[in-house]
């Protein structure tokens, strides 16, 4: 057995690469991280170094993820090579008891470091794991080729966002009830834009990153990838039906269609973006 036998590590792998597959991560673009169980550090630890790597500052802390393991993405590393070659392109890290920093116990060989959004990732997971009771476990970006359109025509509201994505597809109501966050284009990979999400991430499964792609949490990594790429679907639709009518739509689904949607499905839309 290999670590890449393991579970966690094995659905980790699957995500990357259905990412790839969706066309979301050209080049080095994109990163995965996934906040361990205890189980999953235990089936792992038999696997990691025997001299753990030296702690290196994040530029940020989070009290609650002091002690906790995680896998990532490598900084630089390409999503289309997760699969041939994990040792080089992910790795496991720990962090310290003052939540503050990392180091690498497994992977990210010859020098590879986590994904210059780790920061990104690591106060995301903090909130989403406040926000949840711990459930969320899945921090993922991609490049949803839709998505990064409709930056450049709707305007960067999360009301304006979350009414075309629910109006574009039946299902998105019931999946992202709450609505969607969108964050105005920042430099990616630092602390500001670190901050600037994790606030949006305080209400919303998923934030927009503008001419920048798509940011979601989850539970697991099926939900999590379920989320976004039906928040890509959605986006998709929207712009073949700008493209098609020359921006003129002729009929949607009403505000009274999609309240009926939460009462028959059973969810709580956000009714601040509803007429």
């Amino acid at each position: 057995m290999a670590i890449t036998d393991i579970a966690c590590v094995k659905g980790f792998i699957r995500m990357c690469n259905d990412g790839w597959l969706q066309g979301w991560h050209e080049r080095n673009g994109g990163n995965l991280t996934y906040r361990m169980t205890e189980e999953d550090v235990a089936a792992c630890r038999p696997y990691f170094d025997a001299t753990p790597r030296e702690w290196v500052k994040m530029g940020v802390q989070a009290d609650n993820l002091a002690g906790e393991y995680f896998i990532t993405t490598g900084s630089g590393k390409y999503f289309r090579n997760v699969e041939p070659d994990p040792i080089h392109s992910m790795g496991i890290v720990e962090i310290n008891a003052a939540g503050d920093s990392w180091r690498i116990v497994w992977g990210l060989a010859d020098g590879a470091k986590p994904t210059s959004e780790f920061p990104s990732h690591f106060m995301n997971h903090s909130v989403r794991k406040a926000a949840t009771g711990g459930a969320n476990r899945v921090i993922y970006h991609c490049h949803a080729t839709n998505v990064i359109a409709l930056t450049y025509i709707l305007p960067l509201t999360d009301r304006a966002f979350s009414r075309a994505l629910w109006q574009s597809a039946t299902e998105c109501p019931v999946v992202f009830p709450e609505g969607v966050g969108v964050c105005p284009w920042m430099v990616p990979g630092g602390a500001d834009i670190a901050m600037a999400t994790s606030e949006k991430m305080k209400t919303y499964q998923a934030a927009i990153w503008a001419q920048h792609g798509l940011f979601v949490s989850g539970p697991d990594f099926d939900t999590a990838f379920g989320l976004a790429h039906t928040i890509e679907k959605s986006a998709e639709i929207y712009v073949k039906v700008l493209s098609m009518g020359g921006g003129l739509i002729r009929q949607t689904i009403e505000d009274d269609d999609l309240r009926a949607i939460a009462r028959d499905f059973g969810v709580q839309l956000n009714e601040d973006f509803l007429d």
